[in-house]
């Protein structure tokens, strides 16, 4: 069985790319489980979702622990020691990070074994999508990975992303630019030894397709039986008082807002505005927004009458 994680934040899409890769595995004749996990629906909160893929059918249920492929789609959830994208990941898994950054960069930096993979999702949404949808991006990289075939890939997004959008020139956008993930990734067969062994090279020389796993291979996991407790035991509650002060929200930008105080009106829409609270006013009466909380909504930029709000791209988490 292939374990795959998915990491991302609310809005960018981690429960499509776990539904495509499970899609397209599924059209290949695999038996094909994902499901995401995430707490209160909060746009940029972090997320997680799952896929496993398997030759028999699958039997395990909950998260998968210890994963075979990780796809993190917000290169700053590596920092964040809740959402934690590299537990379990061992020696032998393959991590995708959505990054301007080397290969060699994000393993110095966050001290990973595992064989890593970059590639700047972000980047090719903005320029194929004309927007920051890693959705099918990622879906198309993590099928590379898993080797999937590009077709089973094509079908896979069509209709996942027809179940949500009717427009059909969005749904063939998607589909040019998952395929170009797909492609845009260069897994060599020893990234497929580490994380599948029964992988074997396809006829084209350029795929690797799945072969079954022999029975009775691959990680046990270990089962454990949850027993059942009253509501007034087993209810989730908050123990720690007062540390939303110590959640800064600002490593969730895609974009940041910038003023250019020639245009800027002191008219204070942006102030009304921000959902978030971020945005007050500086001695000289013209507003500045708090970056450290600032989740990049530009729902100010839009706002402004007077257009002196721009959005510039964060390029680097770090």
């Amino acid at each position: 069985m292939l374990r795959v994680r998915f990491h991302g934040r609310g809005g960018q899409g981690a429960k499509v790319a776990s539904r495509v890769l499970g899609t397209a595995a599924f059209l290949e004749g695999y038996y094909a489980q994902d499901f995401p996990l995430y707490g209160a629906e909060r746009r940029g909160a972090p997320i997680a979702a799952f896929t496993r893929i398997s030759k028999e059918p699958v039997l395990e249920r909950g998260i998968i622990t210890e994963p075979d492929i990780v796809i993190v789609m917000d290169e700053t959830l590596l920092d964040d020691p809740l959402a934690n994208p590299l537990s379990g990941v061992e020696e032998g898994s393959v991590v995708f990070i959505n990054s301007t950054h080397s290969v060699p960069e994000a393993k110095a930096r966050h001290k990973i074994s595992a064989t890593v993979i970059t590639l700047d999702l972000t980047k090719i949404g903005l320029e194929k999508l004309g927007r920051a949808v890693l959705s099918t991006l990622a879906g198309g990289v993590a099928a590379k990975l898993a080797g999937i075939n590009e077709d089973s890939l094509r079908k896979a997004v069509e209709k996942e992303t027809s179940e949500i959008v009717t427009d059909r020139n969005i749904v063939e956008k998607n589909i040019e630019a998952a395929v170009y993930c797909f492609n845009s990734v260069e897994p060599h067969p020893h990234h497929f030894d580490a994380v599948r062994p029964e992988l074997v090279e396809g006829l084209n020389g350029s795929q690797y397709r799945p072969a079954p796993l022999p029975e009775g291979e691959g990680k046990k996991i270990t089962v454990i039986t949850v027993p059942f407790e009253p509501a007034n035991i087993s209810a989730p509650s908050v123990n720690s008082a007062a540390n939303t002060p110590m959640r800064k929200t600002g490593n969730m930008r895609i974009f940041r807002p910038v003023w250019d105080y020639e245009k800027c009106t002191k008219c204070m829409t942006c102030v009304a505005r921000c959902p978030d609270g971020c945005i007050t006013v500086n001695k000289d009466g013209f507003p500045y927004t708090d970056y450290d909380n600032c989740k990049g909504c530009m729902i100010c930029a839009e706002e402004c009458p007077a257009d002196a709000i721009t959005a510039e791209r964060e390029v680097h988490a770090w």
